[in-house]
Formats: C-alpha cells, structure tokens, sequence
C-alpha cells in the first residue's frame, strides 16, 4: 500500500477494501473519479492519516456540506449522506419493482454465527467476501421480492438473523475449527431450510443445490504470519494459530500511523504483521475519507483496543 498511497495523493481518499473477485483491492476516490488498487499478502501496506476525516459522500456523490465526521465511525458519513445511501440500498426495500434476479445464500462466520441474506445474482459472491463469509452456500434465486420474503421466512422459521454485529464476526475468525466442521455446520442450517419449501416459501424463488464454498484460503487464513524480525520462510508457512490476532485499530487520527506487511483480509479487516510480532486487524471503514500519506516500515501509532474486549465499534455488516 505504500506505493499506492504515494501514488494516490494529491487529495485521493481510500474507500475502503473491495471484492470484485478473488483478491481484495483497495478503492480510491477523488471527486467523481475511482481508481483501485490490487492488494497481494506478504507485501507492505503502510500510511499517516492527515488531518481532519471528511465525509465520503452518497451513492458516488461528494458530499454537498464537506463535512466532519468521527474517526469512529464505521460508515464514514454525515447523517445526510447516510440518509441518502440507505435510501438506495436493497436493503431498504424501496426498489420492488428492480427487475434483476437475486439470490438468497446461508454464510457462516463462526461457531452458531450464521445469517441469511440476498444479492444481486450478477455480483456472483462478492457480497459474501465483503462481509467476511468464512463459509457459506446458496440456497435460492428469484426476482427480489421473492428473495426478500424467503429471508424474512427463514428469520421467523430457524431465528436466523439477517445482520450480525461485525465484532463478533472479527473475534470468531481468530478461533475457526477445521473444514469439515464448518461445512457441516452450514449443511445442517440449508436442510432445515429446504425443509421450508411449501411452507411460506415462495413459489417464485427456485431453490438452488447445497454447494458448501470455503473462503478461509481466499482470505488468507490459513497462513501463519511470521515476525517482521525473522526472515522469509523457504517452506510452506502452517496454518494459523487458534489464538489469532488480539488487537485491532479503534480508529484514526491526525498524524497516526499504521503500517506492517499485509498476511491477510477478509471483509473490510486487513490483518497486518508488526514489529515485535503479532498481528493487528484494521478495519478500512474506518479509513475512509482520510487524506493518507504514505509510510514504509512497520509501526502502529492509532489507539488500538483488544479483540473481545469490548467497546470495538458495533457496526453491522
């Protein structure tokens, strides 16, 4: 990343870390023009926040007022903005009559941390990388309303949630059990499930076959960091250990820097190795509308906070 800062200055603002396909890119704002950045594990990744956290805007629109929003903040808006967005979101069940195909999916982030959710069928799984999915399997697809209600029966039916507070998700990624575990656990929730047919589910969405998909290798997961202090490895690194990383960034500053080699991603979080050893997360909602200036080495300097600990934002995701 800091090639990308360098390059990326003169008033370009992170917009945080997206998944378009198998590896996590960083995107970058200026006025109404975007750029992206492709993100490689083992590489360095470093920057200095600049002063003030603006706010990023709506939809791709700059935000009229150029205001101040907390450091925080996890959706890096202005209650206006943020207004607006929700406004146009999926979520906001004000587009019935969207005539594009969705898809309802089973993700599983944990141990009993399962939800349901829709997509856009044309965004393939994207949204599930996005949200840090460390396992997860379609079950249906159908035009949105039909989506929209499938996930409403399931709620009702299994007291399945459709949104799980991110902190959560970010402590159970530092402790997953092996494979098949994972696999059985989302097998189980998409039988009961299929069992619905017939029973609220809507006729119009077409149930789709259990296909367990497994992201933790995309993520990077399955790589153990080594200290910055040590060198490359010749072989193989093993398997993370169970305890995983225990701090995250709580949130940016003027002057604060982050910087370390990137060893892995999921969701929004960038997993960074540091000196002395360890790992810590920094989710990039938080680095949105910041001007960033680019640092080599590897150091953290931001107010930091343990993973579980409590008091970590509860954004949901």
């Amino acid at each position: 990343m800091t090639r990308e800062v360098r390059e990326s200055g003169g008033g370009w603002w992170c917009a945080g870390v997206r998944w378009p396909g198998e590896v996590p890119e960083l995107g970058w704002s200026r006025g109404g023009r975007r750029r992206v950045s492709v993100l490689a594990y083992g590489a360095g990744l470093g920057f200095r926040a600049v002063g003030e956290r603006h706010c990023v805007g709506a939809r791709g629109n700059v935000c009229p007022l150029g205001a101040v929003v907390p450091g925080r903040s996890t959706g890096g808006r202005c209650a206006e903005c943020a207004r607006l967005d929700r406004a146009h979101s999926v979520a906001a069940d004000t587009m019935a009559d969207d005539p594009r195909t969705y898809r309802v999916y089973l993700a599983w982030f944990g141990p009993g941390l399962v939800k349901v959710g829709i997509t856009g069928e044309e965004r393939g799984a994207a949204r599930l990388r996005e949200q840090g999915a460390v396992a997860f399997s379609w079950l249906g697809r159908g035009p949105l309303m039909a989506a929209r209600r499938t996930e409403e029966v399931l709620r009702a039916a299994l007291g399945v949630p459709d949104r799980i507070p991110y902190a959560r998700k970010r402590v159970e990624r530092g402790r997953l059990p092996d494979t098949d575990e994972r696999a059985a656990e989302v097998a189980e929730l998409y039988a009961r499930a299929a069992a619905l047919e017939g029973r609220g589910w809507p006729e119009s969405l077409e149930r789709l076959p259990l296909e367990v998909v497994d992201q933790v290798g995309i993520f990077g997961l399955d790589r153990a960091p080594e200290s910055e202090s040590e060198p490359e490895p010749e072989s193989e690194p093993e398997p993370l250990p169970a305890s995983g990383p225990v701090r995250a960034v709580r949130e940016l500053v003027d002057g604060g820097v982050v910087a370390g080699r990137l060893v892995a991603a999921a969701g929004p979080d960038l997993h960074l190795a540091v000196a002395g050893g360890g790992v810590v997360v920094l989710d990039t909602r938080l680095i949105t509308g910041w001007d960033l200036a680019a640092e080599s080495g590897s150091d953290v300097r931001v107010p930091l906070i343990d993973i579980g600990g409590g008091g970590v934002q509860g954004g949901l995701f």
